[in-house]
C-alpha cells in the first residue's frame, strides 16, 4: 500500500486545504461550538472539504477518520488495515488568536501505528512530511528540503528544552517541569500551538514534549509519524508504550514525545 501513495499528492492537498484556512484568516469570520465546547470555524469546514474530496479521488479504498466527519462505528473500523486520519485546521484556538501556529494534519495509520504524515502551517509556508523507511523532512516556502534528526533522548543532556501547548498549560506538565529541575537539569521553556510542539522535536528544536492533557487521535498522528522517522518516538505516560491509533475511544492517553 505504501508504495502506491504518492507524497507529493497529500503535500499539495495540504497547501491547497492552507490556501482556503487562509482566505478565512484574513477575513471576519465567526466562531461557532461544537457539543465538546471546541471552537468550530469556516476555515475547518472549507479545509475538510478540501481533504476528504482529494483523498477519496485518488485513493477511493481507503477509508477516512477526520476530527469534522462523524467516524465510523467501532465494530466497522477496528478491521481496517489502512485508515486516513485528517485534522483539517489544528490548533482552531490558535486560528482564532491569529497567531499563525496551527496546521493542517494528514496521516496514514497503518492498522495503530502512523506510517506517513504532513504537516502544513499555512502562516510561514513550513511544510513537514515523511513515509515509513523514507526519513522525515522540512520544506520551507517550498524551499530545499532539510532532514530532519531529531538527536540524542534528553535524559542525558544537562540543559532540555521542553516544548509545551500554548492553550493547554497543565499542572501536570508544570510538575514534570519541577521533576527535571529537581534531577538537577536546566530546563528552558518553549511553547507552541498545534501539531508544531512534536514537529519541534523532530526537528531537533526541542528535546521532550510532554502532553499531560487531553487530546484526540488526528491532532498527533501526522507529526507522530515525522517524529518516528526523525528518529524519536511517542510513548504513553502511564506506562512508556508507544501511542497507538484506531482505539475504540479515539481520545488519546496522556504522552511524551521524546
Amino acid at each position: 500500500m505504501l508504495e502506491l501513495i504518492e507524497l507529493d499528492d497529500l503535500k499539495d492537498i495540504a497547501k491547497r486545504a492552507g490556501e482556503e484556512i487562509l482566505s478565512v484568516y484574513g477575513s471576519e469570520f465567526s466562531v461557532d461550538v461544537k457539543e465538546d465546547k471546541s471552537p468550530l470555524t469556516e476555515a475547518d469546514r472549507r479545509s475538510n472539504a478540501v481533504i476528504v474530496e482529494a483523498l477519496k479521488s485518488l485513493y477511493p479504498d481507503i477509508p477516512i477518520i477526520s476530527e469534522e466527519n462523524p467516524a465510523e462505528d467501532y465494530l466497522i473500523r477496528k478491521d481496517w488495515e489502512y485508515f486516513w486520519l485528517i485534522d483539517p485546521l489544528d490548533g482552531t484556538k490558535e486560528f482564532i488568536k491569529r497567531n499563525g501556529e496551527f496546521t493542517v494534519n494528514i496521516a496514514l495509520i497503518h492498522r495503530d501505528t502512523p506510517v506517513i504524515g504532513v504537516v502544513y502551517q499555512p502562516v510561514g509556508q513550513n511544510l513537514y512530511w515523511s513515509k515509513k523507511g523514507e526519513s522525515a523532512w522540512k520544506s520551507v516556502s517550498d524551499g530545499i528540503p532539510v532532514k530532519l534528526e531529531g538527536g540524542e533522548h534528553y535524559s542525558g543532556k544537562d540543559e532540555i528544552q521542553v516544548v509545551a501547548s500554548r492553550s493547554h498549560l497543565t499542572d501536570e506538565v508544570k510538575q514534570f517541569v519541577e521533576d527535571l529541575k529537581a534531577d538537577g537539569k536546566t530546563v528552558n521553556f518553549l511553547s507552541a500551538g498545534s501539531s508544531l510542539k512534536i514537529c519541534l522535536v523532530a526537528e531537533g528544536k526541542a528535546d521532550v514534549y510532554p502532553r499531560l492533557g487531553p487530546t484526540m487521535e488526528w491532532d498527533t498522528g501526522a507529526a507522530h509519524a515525522i517524529v518516528i522517522e526523525a528518529g524519536r518516538r511517542v510513548v504513553r505516560h502511564d506506562s512508556g508504550q508507544p501511542l497507538r491509533y484506531n482505539k475504540e475511544n479515539l481520545l488519546n492517553p496522556h504522552f511524551i514525545v521524546e
